[in-house]
């Protein structure tokens, strides 16, 4: 141990005492966004969980109900749920059923979905600082079908509807009153569904008195998943019910969880490359790759992981598999690449105790770097048991692609560990688009695709600081599996 703490030179503790005040600076940041909110952990019909917004100090506020899009979140709102309270409103999150920390499972959506919205509505409408008259829905995507549905059948409720990234509904002229969609332009299918949307609402309407209001707003350089970070956006929506409900002009401040989280993951990811090697010196060295599979098997895995996908949509659902909607096919997708891979490239050896420990730590520090901020910034990272059952298949599925990974990595440097990032990256994408192709049934799955290459670049760091194939390989397997069983949707 002394030998190892002789390592740490002036750089090495410079690197640590940056990585520190990194992080503390993060959380600071990130617990400083909810000063002078009311927040409120509201529990609704049915045991449901939902989280009020709202100014300190306001009185009857105008209302606004908050609905995620699918394997979305009542966090992933936070932006929007933030910039409205900021501004004057009082305002409701929660998750639909299957989502997030909600129980239950998505089931029949147009029936489940509005039972949720429902629900929610009765919760804004309990909260003392609320104008019962004063009411307006926000949705994005899958959401944004439910808030259309709803201020349709009941426009006497809800004054205005922003519908996010919009699905598809029966608008008319008429109804919904005062409609605002949004777009970004890096998300032409849903671009065209508001296009489409508007054209069937009789087109633009600045008529917001007497509830004709229609407008379309398309969000520059955004796409499915970062408008709902785009200080654009939210400024549309707060300008639309501002003028809705005829109040003064407010600007909304910048949403930096995102900066926040990624400073915070840095740190993590900064510390332990500092640390890691000080404490993992002398590991085994496993046995190297079989010359051209090491690289060949990667593209083969994924190939064969189309087809089967594909065969076995002709079989059953695969997108409910292992009741985990979307999320369970992903699992056997990444399962038949890892054991094509991993067998034809690689002869590693047995594990040892040790790296059990050190697999362990690593998904310890995962959960730390990603999960912990993420939980208060754009991911439900806290589990359900019905969720939790599910944890240890799902990371048993993904592991022997993880080691395949890993052991591709093994004892390279930092250049050659990019090139590895770059072509896994490529390949997977490039596979899970095949995917996508012959079975579109997961096409969901293209809405994440730029999410991957940072996923595995993040598991990629955590092999750089320690460089033991068995430990990363559990550690990425704990953290990955975790990942996917908070996102997706109980079937």
């Amino acid at each position: 141990m002394r030998n190892r703490l002789s390592g740490v030179g002036p750089r090495r503790l410079i690197l640590i005492v940056v990585a520190i005040l990194l992080i503390l600076l993060a959380w600071q940041q990130t617990l400083a966004a909810g000063r002078g909110l009311i927040t409120r952990n509201v529990v609704g019909e049915g045991g449901t969980s939902l989280r009020y917004l709202a100014p300190a100090g306001g009185q009857q506020l105008p209302g606004v109900i908050i609905a995620h899009g699918f394997a979305g979140s009542k966090q992933l709102m936070y932006g929007f749920g933030n910039a409205l309270a900021r501004a004057g409103y009082g305002v409701i999150l929660f998750d639909f059923d299957g989502h997030g920390s909600a129980g239950g499972h998505l089931g029949q959506r147009p029936t489940t979905l509005q039972r949720n919205l429902d629900v929610a509505r009765a919760a804004l409408l309990a909260q003392p600082e609320i104008d019962p008259a004063r009411l307006a829905l926000l949705g994005h995507s899958m959401g944004s079908g439910a808030v259309l549905t709803a201020a349709i059948d009941a426009p006497e409720q809800y004054r205005a509807t922003v519908a996010v990234s919009p699905t598809s509904a029966a608008v008319t002229a008429d109804r919904p009153r005062n409609l605002l969609l949004m777009a970004g332009s890096l998300e032409p299918q849903f671009l065209g569904n508001a296009q489409d949307l508007l054209a069937a609402a009789g087109g633009p309407n600045d008529d917001l008195g007497a509830g004709r209001g229609r407008a379309l707003v398309e969000v520059p350089r955004v796409e499915h998943i970062t408008i709902l970070f785009s200080r654009i956006a939210h400024q549309a929506a707060l300008d639309w019910l501002d003028r809705t409900f005829e109040r003064p002009h407010s600007t909304v401040a910048p949403d930096r969880r995102l900066l926040w989280f990624g400073a915070h993951l840095g740190g993590w990811l900064l510390l332990a490359v500092a640390v890691g090697p000080l404490l993992s010196a002398g590991v085994p060295v496993d046995v190297a790759g079989r010359g051209r599979w090491r690289w060949l098997g990667l593209p083969l895995g994924v190939v064969i992981a189309a087809l089967v996908l594909f065969l076995a949509g002709r079989l059953f659902d695969v997108s409910a598999l292992g009741g985990l909607l979307v999320g369970g096919a992903l699992g056997l997708w990444f399962l038949v690449l890892g054991v094509v891979w991993l067998p034809l490239g690689f002869r590693p050896r047995r594990p040892a105790l040790g790296d059990l420990g050190w697999g362990l730590l690593l998904f310890a520090l995962l959960s730390v770097a990603f999960g912990a901020m993420a939980h208060f910034t754009w991911l439900p990272w806290a589990l359900t048991a019905a969720r939790l059952a599910r944890w240890p298949l799902m990371a048993a599925a993904v592991l022997p692609w993880l080691l395949a990974a890993a052991l591709a990595q093994h004892r390279l440097g930092p250049a050659a560990r990019a090139g590895w990032w770059l072509y896994q990256s490529a390949v997977i994408v490039a596979g899970l688009v095949l995917t996508i192709l012959i079975a579109p049934q997961l096409g969901f799955i293209s809405l994440l695709l730029p999410i991957f290459p940072i996923i595995l670049g993040i598991m990629g760091a955590v092999g750089a600081a320690v460089d033991r194939p068995w430990a990363v390989a559990l550690g990425n397997a704990l953290f990955f599996g975790w990942l996917l069983v908070a996102v997706f949707p109980l079937a």
